[in-house]
């Protein structure tokens, strides 16, 4: 099932972006909570940020980003992460499986992404659920915890 955010995810959400596993390929530098907070608050004011649950416990994390004017048929799928304890056990894909039924039922006709071309795992499953790459992007993301830049492939999803 999935949800939107609310004030009381606040620990779930900071737990995954700040996972040492999990954050390498997530926008933010590792921080404390308090650092967080502001932007947990931002995610929530935009309406933006979902978990995704099963019987009744959070499993994973995602943000649906609906574009607008001529793109308002597109939404950018963000911040997509698996609670590590369930890493390996399907969840991933029933999330994404849901966040596409979720996309058609708001008339999105393309669901788009980058993810690191480092995190091949991830790469692997938005392929599985029906993602095609499309392109590079060269020096897309910058970790200043190690200074260097990385490259994203982008990937979409299209309806019919």
């Amino acid at each position: 099932m999935i949800r939107k955010v609310s004030e009381k995810d606040l620990d779930f959400i900071y737990g995954l972006y700040m996972h040492p596993q999990i954050n390498p390929f997530l926008l933010y530098e590792m921080m404390d909570k308090d650092s967080f907070k502001p932007i947990f608050e931002d995610l929530l004011s935009k309406n933006i940020k979902y978990v995704f649950e099963e019987n009744g416990k959070s499993i994973g994390m995602f943000k649906l980003i609906p574009l607008t004017y001529r793109c308002s048929h597109i939404a950018y799928l963000g911040g997509v992460a698996v609670d590590v304890k369930y890493a390996g056990k399907g969840y991933g894909s029933k999330m994404i499986t849901e966040i596409i039924e979720y996309g058609k039922q708001q008339n999105f006709l393309r669901i788009e992404l980058s993810a690191s071309v480092e995190n091949i795992k991830a790469v692997h499953l938005y392929e599985k659920c029906g993602f095609v790459k499309e392109g590079v992007l060269r020096k897309y993301g910058y970790y200043e915890s190690e200074n260097r830049f990385l490259d994203e492939v982008m990937m979409s999803w299209l309806g019919e």
